[in-house]
């Protein structure tokens, strides 16, 4: 199979998973078949597989985690969430890696994808723990960025596990107290979230400043 063939292979699947959204939806899968009452040991496997299948299938994350803080409290819920995100996360690396990564090659001469590139390779861990925790970075296009990279699964995976943690702990923790919203638990996790978001939003201002001065200067000369 030539590396175009795969990367076709790559978008059908991708695009199946989101598609798929239409017939199913992981919050209603969850809210209705998974409890923490009975089973736990099932429920909670269930709840990480339906997890990683949503994030797989681009639907939002900090709906899921909501779900996790709902359904299973915080302390476990966390666990779950945090498991379901990394085994989504892995899921999407291999089929990158498999079915994408030679055919996008090329496409990695540019100095910005090649600096990227390079970057992932010689420091995989360091650098998909900061893409992980610095908020505004598109969850999908890190776990393709790094499975076109050079980063081994190990430290693609450990480090996704541990970047993740804040932001899914935080709506975790939402969604575990959200019946006493005036709760010590509940206002500290409102505020961490208010927080990501401003630093998210200050992240693109900074981005796009940063994009559009060269064409400023260039212009002004």
């Amino acid at each position: 199979m030539t590396p175009s063939v795969r990367l076709g292979l790559l978008v059908v699947v991708l695009a199946a998973a989101a598609g798929s959204l239409f017939l199913w939806s992981p919050q209603r899968v969850l809210s209705e078949g998974f409890t923490s009452g009975d089973s736990p040991a099932w429920a909670g496997l269930g709840f990480v597989l339906v997890f990683a299948a949503g994030t797989l299938a681009f639907f939002p994350k900090p709906v899921l985690n909501v779900a996790a803080g709902v359904l299973f409290g915080a302390p476990e819920g966390v666990i779950l969430a945090v498991a379901g995100t990394t085994l989504g996360a892995v899921l999407a690396f291999v089929l990158g890696r498999g079915l994408g990564r030679e055919a996008l090659r090329p496409f990695l001469k540019g100095k910005m994808l090649a600096a990227l590139d390079r970057r992932l390779t010689s420091q995989g861990f360091r650098t998909v723990f900061l893409l992980r925790v610095v908020p505004g970075v598109p969850f999908p296009a890190v776990n393709f960025a790094a499975a076109f990279s050079g980063v081994p699964l190990r430290s693609f995976a450990g480090a996704t596990a541990l970047g993740v943690l804040p932001g899914t702990a935080a709506y975790v923790v939402a969604g575990a107290s959200a019946s006493s919203p005036t709760s010590p638990a509940f206002l500290i996790s409102v505020g961490v979230m208010v927080a990501l978001t401003a630093l998210t939003l200050v992240s693109m201002w900074r981005s796009r400043r940063s994009a559009t001065a060269p064409a400023t200067v260039h212009s002004v000369a």
